[in-house]
């Protein structure tokens, strides 16, 4: 409302100041032929004061005063709204308008008739009702409204929904432009006049009260906004498929939306002000290095001690996921996906291999080692796409903010020599980073939990007498798993994402279940079905995944069987599968497969050496 109703008056204004300009300069120029005839050349005019020999030409009138007089009365209403009294900013205008009408600023004024000249004008004549638009959420508590609104001066509060210093950002813009006409219209001797008043009263306004007070509140607001119970606990009701509009329920943590509405607020006045944008920015990056640290202090408490937390913090580690192609479904610092560039070749596959073997090797993995609270995975894979939404909100605000600074010329410039220390991109790339993080350590976690899981095979005898019916304990609890922290994750995380955390399940599982072969001592017919039962259930827990590319599961899993079903074979004819199949699996698992005892199977004493001069060739 206030945006329509300052300027709608300022272009009466305009009107007016026209006509007097008009008045002004055939009464001026009456006036000159009688000044110029007793005033010597070299004395200098005060073009705001008419002397006593003007004044009796004129009848006391002149532009500056009038101008003077108008622009008291603006500073006047700009007062009401905002609740300030013009001692409050260092109003000169109306110290002088109270010289020149014979009157003092003060309230009485309004309701005393004067012989000076008055411009004063009304708002109670309003008969419309304005509905009341609320006050932003991010402000509720602890907003600057008063109870009791005045009802005496220009009756401002019966068209405005809300007063209080907020407004001013609302009222600068306005000014400006009123200011910047007026001077147009103005003759080239008063043009000075329409910066010293109004517009010096409302920049000494907003630099002197506006900002500081903006600063107090929004700080104390920040930190509400991420101190409450609630901030960082993920949302309990929510749509079972992730939305990433934030208009349809996107999930996002509502210490994090809150920070967004503010930073959103708060870059909107940088552009309304660009004057003060400098200081404006500084502010929000001060909230948004606070909120940072805040997310931070949540991801290390679900992380500290884990695992997976200091896995990715390696430098083999990271350099191998990076190399890893699921890495394309990660947030890229520069851009927000590369999924093209997820295809397998021989460096990538090599890089998976590398990566599993690492975590192979790792000292036997405990349960204590991982994270077992289901409700901290949930908050990192929240956490992570709450923070990849502020990132983009801040890189999007940044690059709008900067277009408006860009636009800052002449006398509006910059009122502060101080550029923010950091761009607003920096403080996007760290968000984002941190968002990337929270999903390397759930993929480890993943990985790491598959690798506890099967690490179970090495322990387990098979050779059985009889078929069993259903997959070995530890792939049924597994699989179990794997779909619940899939269900969970899914309202807080894209598609994308749930690939990239659950896609590196089917490799490891691929790697430790044909590696497990050299650590058994023998293994019969029923063992193999029993290992290929429990491949198959694994790629269904998978393959149920919608993000996962069943296509890609199925051949890791189907190499598992492949390689256990050989077991089978009688050793001839597995030597002439070697034989066209030499690169299909590695020398050191094709003699595995000799060293493993096989009940009925019989291997010749030569049979290591035909085997290598057949990977020789």
């Amino acid at each position: 409302m206030l945006v329509i109703l300052l300027p709608s008056k300022f272009v009466i204004l305009c009107v007016t100041i026209d006509n007097h300009v008009v008045v002004g300069e055939l009464l001026e120029s009456k006036a000159s032929q009688h000044v110029d005839m007793n005033t010597p050349k070299s004395v200098p005019v005060d073009v705001s004061y008419p002397d006593s020999e003007t004044s009796q030409v004129t009848g006391g009138y002149s532009i500056g005063f009038s101008l003077t007089v108008l622009q008291s009365e603006c500073q006047q209403l700009i007062c009401e709204i905002l609740r300030a009294t013009p001692e409050a900013a260092s109003a000169d205008a109306a110290v002088q308008t109270a010289r020149l009408a014979n009157k003092t600023p003060s309230k009485a004024k309004r309701d005393e008739s004067e012989n000076g000249l008055t411009f004063a004008f009304r708002f109670t004549d309003a008969t419309i009702s304005l509905p009341n638009q609320g006050v932003d959420i991010v402000r509720q508590g602890w907003n600057r409204k008063g109870p009791n609104v005045l009802q005496e001066g220009y009756g401002s509060a019966a068209v405005l929904p809300e007063e209080g210093i907020y407004l001013a950002a609302s009222i600068y813009r306005p000014v400006l432009q009123f200011t910047d006409k007026v001077a147009s219209m103005l003759p080239t001797k008063y043009s000075q006049l329409s910066n010293d008043g109004l517009l010096a009263f409302v920049e000494n306004f907003v630099k002197d009260h506006f900002l500081p007070t903006m600063f107090v509140d929004y700080r104390k607001g920040v930190q509400q906004a991420i101190s409450s119970p609630a901030a960082f606990r993920p949302r309990a009701h929510v749509v079972t498929t992730y939305t990433p509009s934030i208009e349809k329920g996107r999930p996002v943590l509502q210490g994090l939306l809150a920070i967004d509405y503010l930073t959103k607020e708060v870059l909107g006045w940088a552009q309304a002000m660009p004057k003060f944008a400098n200081d404006l920015v500084n502010y929000v990056q001060t909230f948004l290095e606070r909120t940072y640290e805040r997310c931070r202090t949540s991801y290390m408490e679900a992380v500290l001690e884990k695992q997976s937390y200091m896995l990715i913090g390696r430098h083999d580690i990271e350099k191998l996921m990076r190399l890893d192609p699921s890495s394309a479904y990660l947030p890229n610092l520069q851009d927000p996906f590369n999924l093209e560039s997820n295809s397998y070749d021989a460096e990538t596959i090599e890089a998976e291999v590398e990566l599993s073997e690492l975590l192979l090797n790792l000292r036997l993995i405990k349960q204590e080692n991982l994270i077992h609270d289901e409700n901290k995975l949930i908050l990192l894979a929240s956490l992570s796409d709450s923070l990849e939404y502020v990132a983009d909100s801040i890189e999007r605000l940044g690059q709008t903010t900067q277009r408006a600074s860009n636009h800052i010329g002449g006398k509006h410039h910059s009122h502060s020599d101080s550029a923010p220390t950091r761009s607003l991109a920096s403080f996007s790339q760290d968000y984002r980073k941190l968002a990337i993080d929270c999903l390397k350590v759930l993929r480890i976690e993943m990985q790491l939990e598959t690798i506890f899981h099967m690490q179970e095979m090495t322990n387990t005898e098979y050779v059985d007498d009889q078929d069993a019916e259903e997959p070995d304990d530890f792939v049924i609890s597994l699989t179990a798993q794997i779909t619940r922290r899939d269900e969970e994750m899914a309202p807080f995380i894209s598609n994308a994402k749930r690939n990239y955390i659950f896609g590196g399940i089917c490799g490891v599982a691929a790697i430790v279940s044909v590696k497990a072969l050299a650590d058994m001592k023998s293994i019969n017919l029923f063992g193999v079905q029993q290992i290929c039962r429990n491949s198959i259930a694994l790629e269904q827990a998978l393959a149920a995944i919608p993000s996962i590319n069943s296509e890609v599961v199925q051949q890791r899993l189907d190499r598992v069987r492949t390689y256990y079903e050989l077991l089978n074979m009688p050793f001839e004819a597995l030597l002439a599968f070697i034989t066209e199949h030499v690169h299909l699996f590695t020398a050191a698992e094709y003699a595995n497969l000799l060293n493993v005892l096989v009940p009925g199977r019989e291997i010749p004493s030569d049979a290591h050496e035909r085997v290598s001069e057949v990977l020789s060739l």
